[in-house]
């Protein structure tokens, strides 16, 4: 268990002196702040706070963050304020245990909302000062240390929280022991005897591959020693979680997994880790295409070295990973390693920089986000990235999730940018916006004046970024749309209880909207629209107050609403079944994308008809405006030109084709998928019928997913 002293001996060792009496004063302080209180295992509450600090002491963390470590609880479980702490430690100390802090607790609808908001406002905390989460993560590591004296739900709770959040806050912050600690964890709390069965595997596999082991490792280092370099070789063992992920991910047994060899190479300099890996591959054929050079192009996090994976005896594959000391360092500690290394090295300052940038985007789209729930969406959707790496026309580099598009791309570069592209070139030939980006194009985004982020990019942009950019844009430009359609909404719902809502009496709307927290009718039809609230559940409530004899009707009506194909990004139509006019239809209010549009026989909405406030019957109206996205898939004979006759078709009858793409059945057939954009289904049937007249063509047919 870490004492003060323990702590003291391991703070003199690189704090100055003044600097290791200041912690310690601060840890007196929490000592007697938290007097008298113990955690659930029994120990004195400031064992806590200790081992906290005792972690950002092994990462070699600045005084300050030692201090906030230590007093983290005292706001909250004392009677202590911020004010005092400030008087005691100064403003700055104050500053990171008010943005440690645990919140006050602020009554949500549901617990996931309450972790979204806290969520929310702890990036907001680390965006003033970025040692709140180095500070945070500690704290939230030792207390997955500890788990195993809460009860089993709760800590299953907090595990996947930590699976879902931290330990992704820690990746993406290069922090990777601290990771790899957070993964194992959470792994063992959420499925133990998954963890139990992995471990005892794992556990006897390293007693029969030790012999191969040192033998790879010994060859290693000879090779090394005869070309004259200095370096450590260890052998890196998988963790448990990332077992298990491949496992999941790859579909593969055990043994598989197990199969592969890794190990580190550490030496002095840049130069001699290239030199290194010339000797790697003469003393082992390297794998085409596995070499990755992170040292010249970093991962978002800072992280760098060169990754290769070899052949080995025996066909034996080894991953080898070569960095410097320096390296290794940010591998493991991350940003954490901008206090131990107080230099003015390009490795330190770029990784700080990165977490900075990654910060300020959180706190952009905290500006953008709906709501504290769709916020920590799009943060997950950033926290999980598997990275591509583009250049800009001017050389510059650009980190990418794997999938991402030109609007990804442009909106990285900047907003402006994004809201007004219309096209793109990849490595100088024009490309759809919606064509994945690999690593190592080159992408140009044209702009034109007057253009505006399109509905349909929804489908293809996978950054937070890009997507609540789209969404923050459409919906300040839609809003009329919104408002017209809530209308709609909610007078169908007030439609049961033979009431609308120009019937409502001033008086009585007033107090609703009083009571719920909102400005206006305008901002409520707005919220129906977008899915925040729910049509039957708001009219039943202003029925409510209305005096009626006998049962209250259910709320909603059985009358479809009508769909009129203007209504903009407010309704949305589901990418499973692609609805069109003429097609039996039904639909659900989502919180992400308004009103969604089925096929009436969809898979997807069996799920659905459960949660009768969520479904909303719909119809066609009768006057349909605009184009829908149809997909088709055509059976062909291999035969040259097939499908630039097929285009051709298509081209004649004025119809748009939004993407196509072709796959071979076997060696006499192949198969062309579609997406075309079609007025109705009438109009599909007719274009159906004109390319089941190609010679070629053996069967036409519209896609269900």
């Amino acid at each position: 268990m870490q004492t003060i002293d323990s702590l003291d001996a391991t703070l003199r060792s690189y704090l100055d002196e003044p600097q290791t009496v200041a912690v310690r004063r601060a840890y007196y302080y929490a000592e007697q702040a938290h007097h008298g209180q113990q955690r659930r295992s029994g120990e004195p509450y400031v064992t806590h706070p200790l081992a906290v600090a005792g972690i950002l002491a092994d990462m070699h963390m600045d005084h300050q963050s030692l201090m906030a470590a230590m007093l983290h609880d005292v706001i909250e479980d004392t009677g202590i304020d911020k004010t005092a702490i400030a008087e005691q430690f100064g403003d700055p100390v104050a500053e990171l245990v008010d943005g440690v802090s645990k919140l006050t607790q602020i009554e949500f609808d549901t617990l996931e909302e309450k972790q979204a908001e806290n969520f929310q406002k702890m990036a907001l905390a680390m965006a003033r000062d970025i040692r709140v989460i180095l500070v945070k993560l500690a704290d939230r590591l030792h207390n997955m240390r500890t788990l195993g004296v809460l009860p089993t739900t709760k800590a299953r709770r907090i595990a996947r929280e930590t699976l879902e959040i931290y330990a992704p806050i820690a990746m993406r912050l290069g922090m990777n022991s601290v990771r790899m600690e957070f993964e194992d964890l959470g792994f063992t709390a959420l499925y133990p005897m998954r963890a139990r069965r992995i471990e005892a595997a794992r556990g006897a596999a390293r007693g029969h591959r030790r012999e191969l082991v040192d033998k790879i490792r010994s060859q290693i280092e000879n090779a090394l020693l005869q070309d004259g370099h200095e370096a450590t070789v260890v052998g890196r063992e998988k963790h448990l979680y990332s077992i298990y992920k491949k496992m999941r991910s790859k579909k593969k047994s055990f043994s598989e997994i197990m199969d592969i060899y890794a190990f580190r190479i550490v030496v002095d300099s840049v130069d001699r880790c290239y030199r290194v890996l010339g000797c790697i591959h003469s003393l082992y054929k390297p794998v085409p295409g596995e070499f990755k050079d992170y040292i010249a192009i970093p991962k978002a996090n800072g992280y760098q070295s060169l990754h290769t994976v070899t052949m080995g005896m025996h066909g034996v594959p080894i991953e080898i990973q070569i960095r410097t000391r320096e390296m290794e360092d940010m591998a493991n500690n991350g940003i954490a390693a901008h206090w131990l290394y107080k230099t003015d090295s390009d490795t330190v300052n770029g990784s700080h920089a990165r977490a900075r940038q990654w910060v300020q985007g959180l706190l952009e789209m905290q500006q953008r986000a709906g709501d504290s729930l769709e916020f920590i969406e799009n943060v997950k959707i950033d926290l999980f990235p598997d990275e591509i790496y583009v250049f800009t026309p001017k050389g510059r580099i650009m980190e990418l999730p794997r999938g991402a598009t030109a609007v990804d791309f442009a909106y990285g570069v900047h907003t402006e940018l994004g809201n007004s592209c219309v096209a793109c070139r990849i490595n100088r030939r024009l490309a759809p916006l919606s064509e994945p980006l690999q690593s190592g194009q080159t992408v140009e985004v044209i702009t034109a004046a007057g253009a505006s982020p399109n509905p349909s990019w929804f489908n293809y942009a996978v950054t937070a970024k890009a997507r609540s950019n789209i969404r923050h844009y459409l919906m300040h430009q839609t809003r009329e749309d919104a408002i017209a359609l809530g209308r709609r909404l909610l007078d169908k719902s007030l439609a049961a209880f033979e009431l609308a809502i120009s019937e409502l009496s001033t008086t009585r709307l007033a107090s609703y909207l009083e009571s719920a927290g909102l400005a206006s009718l305008d901002e409520l039809l707005a919220e129906l629209a977008q899915g925040k609230r729910l049509p039957g559940v708001v009219a039943s409530q202003l029925a409510g107050e209305v005096d009626m004899e006998g049962p209250a009707p259910q709320p909603g009506s059985d009358t479809p609403l009508a769909i009129r194909g203007t209504e903009g990004f407010m309704v949305s139509y589901a990418r499973c079944c692609r609805p069109l006019p003429g097609d039996p239809i039904a639909g659900y209010l989502s919180s992400e994308k308004g009103v969604v549009v089925h096929r009436e026989n969809c898979r997807n909405l069996a799920d659905l008809r459960d949660k009768p406030e969520q479904w909303i019957p719909l119809r066609w109206d009768d006057d349909i405006e605009g184009e829908f996205l149809a997909e088709l898939r055509i059976e062909v004979e291999n035969r040259r030109g097939t499908i630039a006759t097929i285009a051709t078709r298509i081209n004649s009858m004025g119809v748009n084709i939004d993407k196509i793409s072709s796959t071979d059945k076997d060696y006499q057939y192949t198969y062309v998928d579609l997406d075309l954009h079609v007025e109705n289904r009438v109009h599909l049937a007719g274009i159906m019928r004109r390319l089941r007249g190609i010679d070629s063509v053996r069967r036409v047919s519209r896609v269900r997913h």
